[in-house]
């Protein structure tokens, strides 16, 4: 049973409250990032100046506060289809950084064999993996990429409670009468370059994960896989993508 006058206010609460680049308040996101001199990888649902298509994209800052990446999502994931569009090959490079080529990817795109390989060829050295929430597939396909791109993971699973959800959606009982009860749980882990954790999924808590990690492992295991190199064989396979925005 679908409750369409719910639903449509859940939807308008979603589109009001996800990201415009050209907003006041993507401008004090900048100005944020400017001030603490960070790195930052953002997930976020996009809006534009017209229309309701919402983009499910990944926004990667600079110390500075300038946008050096805006991927959108190529493919929503089933029901995502009700309500974002489809991104397209724009974003799919490499940041680069003083410390390695930073890629980020969402969720189901690491199932997408030829959207990996576009983030393999870009040279990456870290990868960031967002996901709702790293449950053992979540796991699997994170370990997958990393042992396949020869290059670092950060997983990243969200925390989500109940009383999130906007109030005109109903909920289980369950949820209803439990309020706090998280419904996304977490996960979030690192994982090294020969798909081994350097740390444990992390759930059920807010906590701030610190890695050391060492870039010369990256070129030790290519040593023996490089998808990128010698095992990518372009005397038998073509490969192109196309980076306009559309």
């Amino acid at each position: 049973f679908w409750d369409a006058p719910a639903t449509k206010k859940a939807f308008r609460i979603m589109h009001e409250n996800s990201l415009d680049l050209h907003s006041e308040a993507f401008v004090e996101l900048q100005h944020i990032i400017s001030k603490y001199q960070l790195y930052v990888i953002l997930g976020a649902n996009e809006r534009t100046a017209s229309g309701g298509t919402l983009y499910n994209s990944i926004f990667t800052f600079g110390p500075e506060g300038s946008l050096h990446n805006h991927h959108r999502k190529l493919m929503p994931t089933f029901t995502e289809k009700l309500v974002h569009g489809l991104g397209d090959g724009a974003g799919l490079k490499s940041v680069h950084t003083p410390y390695g080529r930073i890629t980020s990817s969402i969720c189901w795109e690491h199932w997408m064999p030829l959207n990996r390989q576009a983030l393999h060829n870009a040279g990456e050295h870290l990868h960031i993996a967002l996901w709702p929430m790293i449950h053992e597939r979540h796991l699997l396909a994170s370990r997958h990429y990393a042992f396949e791109g020869r290059c670092f993971v950060a997983a990243l699973g969200q925390l989500q409670e109940a009383e999130d959800f906007p109030k005109s959606l109903t909920l289980p009982d369950h949820l209803r009468q439990q309020p706090n009860t998280l419904v996304l749980k977490g996960g979030s882990c690192f994982i090294g370059p020969d798909g081994m954790l350097l740390s444990d999924p992390l759930f059920d808590e807010e906590k701030i994960i610190l890695i050391d990690f060492d870039a010369n492992a990256l070129i030790e295991e290519r040593m023996t896989l490089d998808v990128t190199g010698h095992y990518q064989r372009p005397d038998v396979f073509t490969f192109a993508v196309n980076e306009n925005r559309q």
